[in-house]
């Protein structure tokens, strides 16, 4: 089934040369990876959400109760 974008697409693609059809293919492609890219960190942040906020708390809670040290760079 094609969408109606789809077809948008395919006839502004097709009033170009063929060499200007490659050029802007490969755009897409690269468009559309970052775009599955984005959608991918997306949702692994979002299923993630949660423990970085406990993993916060837990850090102010440290810092309150004087529990943490200022980490040393040098020493890495």
């Amino acid at each position: 089934m094609t969408s109606e974008a789809t077809m948008t697409i395919i006839k502004m693609l097709e009033t170009l040369p063929a060499q200007a059809q490659d050029r802007v293919l490969e755009h897409l492609r690269e468009y559309i990876e970052d775009l599955r890219d984005e959608v991918l960190w997306n949702e692994s942040f979002s299923r993630s959400q949660s423990n970085l906020v406990a993993s916060a708390q837990q850090v102010r809670k440290e810092i309150a109760e004087g529990l943490a040290t200022p980490l040393d760079i040098d020493k890495l």
